[in-house]
C-alpha cells in the first residue's frame, strides 16, 4: 500500500506504508546511527517524534532482547529499506510485526538523504505519515503548524516505585523517561537503585536518604516541567550528589537558574564528539536531544561547561560550584553506541564515596 510523508514546508515523499496504517502527525527527526533500530525505537526520548533512520537497511537482525524500555514510543518510523528477512540467532520477529503490534505507523521507500538534508537546512519540522492518496494538503497544513509534543513526560515515566537490588551505594534514580541502561549501568556496578516516577516529590526522596541521585534522560520540552523542576530545585538545595543525563541535565539547570532553547534539528545518534574541557580528551558519544542549555548567560557563580560539542560548540555537560553534582547532555551509558564515557558512572560512584 502506498504511503505518504507531508512535511509543514510542502514537501511531499511517497513510498510504501510499513505497520500500522493509522494516520499520523508527528515533530520529525533524523537519527544517524548505524546500528542499534531496536534501541532507538524503544527510547522514551523519542515520544511525540516520527523518527527517520538515516542508515539506508533497517531490520535485518530483526527483534532481539536489547529493548531499552518495555515498548516502542516513537509516533511513526522512516526508512529508505525494511529488511524483508531477519537473520539473527537472537532474532524474535520482525520489524513489520513490532510495528503493527505497537500501533505505530511507517513508511518505507523514500529518499532518506534528501528528507534529512530538509531538516538540516530548514529545521526540524512536523509532519503526517498517511496511506490516503486524495489527501488535501490545504486542509493538513493548519493541523500540522499546530502539533506541540507537549508534557510527554507523563506519558513515559514508570507508574510506580521499584528496586534494583544491590549491595552497594542506594541511589534514587528519577525516571523521566529512563533508558534501562542507565539503572542497568549504576546496578552493575554494585549499587542499589531505586527507580522513581517522575512527579515523586523531593521529600520523598530525600527521606529515604539515599547515597546519590540519578536524574534521567526524557522527552520534550524541559520548559513543559514546570512541577518536577520546582522539586529538582530541592535537590539541588541538598548536599546529596547528583548526576544527571541528557533531559536530567537540562532539567537541573533551569533549576538553578540558567535557561534552554530549541535546537535548529537537534543531536540523535551515536557518533557525536564531546570535548572535557578539565583534559581537553574528545570522546565519541550517544546523543538524542532536541534542546539544549544556552551557557551564554550561565551564571559563572552557579555552573561551569564542563564538556562541549567538538562539531557545534553546544554545551554538552555542566559542574556545579560548591555542589556535588555534575550533569552531562550525552548518554554515557549508549546502548548500543560508544562505551568511552562510561566512566562517568564510576565518578558518580567516587563522589557517593564510593569505589569506582
Amino acid at each position: 500500500m502506498k504511503a505518504f510523508l507531508i512535511l509543514e514546508d510542502g514537501s511531499v515523499f511517497t513510498g510504501t506504508s510499513i505497520g500500522s496504517q493509522r494516520e499520523v502527525i508527528s515533530e520529525i527527526v533524523f537519527n544517524t546511527s548505524m546500528t542499534g533500530y531496536l534501541e532507538v525505537l524503544t527510547d522514551p526520548s523519542y515520544a511525540g517524534q516520527a523518527v527517520v533512520m538515516t542508515y539506508p537497511l533497517i531490520g535485518n537482525y530483526g527483534i532481539t532482547p536489547d529493548m531499552e524500555s518495555q515498548r516502542p514510543w516513537p509516533d511513526g518510523y522512516i526508512v529508505r529499506e525494511l529488511s524483508r528477512t531477519a537473520s539473527n540467532f537472537r532474532c524474535e520477529g520482525t520489524i513489520q510485526d513490532f510495528l503493527v503490534r505497537y500501533d505505530i505507523p511507517g513508511i518505507a521507500g523514500i529518499d532518506t538523504r534528501a528528507l534529512t538534508k530538509i531538516l538540516r537546512e530548514k529545521g526540524t519540522m512536523n509532519g503526517m505519515i498517511t496511506t490516503n492518496e486524495n489527501y488535501n494538503f490545504e486542509e493538513i497544513l493548519p493541523k500540522l503548524k499546530e502539533y506541540r509534543t507537549g508534557n510527554v513526560v507523563d506519558k513515559v515515566t514508570c507508574s510506580s516505585r521499584y528496586v534494583l537490588e544491590g549491595a552497594g551505594k542506594k541511589v534514587a534514580l528519577l525516571d523521566l523517561g529512563a533508558k534501562n541502561n542507565i539503572a542497568g549501568s549504576l546496578n552493575r556496578r554494585g549499587c542499589e537503585v531505586t527507580v522513581y516516577p517522575a512527579h515523586t516529590p523531593a521529600e520523598e526522596i530525600l527521606a529515604a536518604k539515599p547515597d546519590g541521585i540519578m536524574l534521567s534522560n526524557g522527552p520534550g520540552d524541559p520548559k513543559e516541567c514546570q512541577s518536577i523542576i520546582r522539586e529538582i530545585r530541592k535537590f539541588y538545595e541538598s548536599d546529596v550528589p547528583i548526576f544527571a543525563i541528557c533531559l536530567g541535565h537540562q532539567l537541573m539547570a533551569l533549576a538553578a537558574g540558567a535557561d534552554t532553547h530549541k535546537m535548529k534539528y537537534g543531536h540523535r545518534g551515536g557518533n557525536h564528539p564531546v570535548k572535557d574541557l578539565a583534559t581537553n580528551r574528545v570522546y565519541i558519544s550517544s546523543q538524542n536531544h532536541g534542546y539544549v542549555v544556552d551557557t551564554e548567560h550561565l551564571d559563572p557563580k552557579v555552573a561551569r561547561p564542563a564538556f562541549v560539542n567538538v562539531n557545534d560548540g553546544t554545551n554538552e555537560g555542566l559542574e556545579y560550584i560548591g555542589k556535588n553534582i555534575f550533569t552531562v547532555q550525552f548518554h554515557p551509558e549508549a546502548c548500543p553506541g560508544p562505551q568511552d564515557s562510561a566512566y562517568l558512572f564510576d565518578r558518580f560512584i567516587e563522589m557517593m564515596g564510593g569505589k569506582s
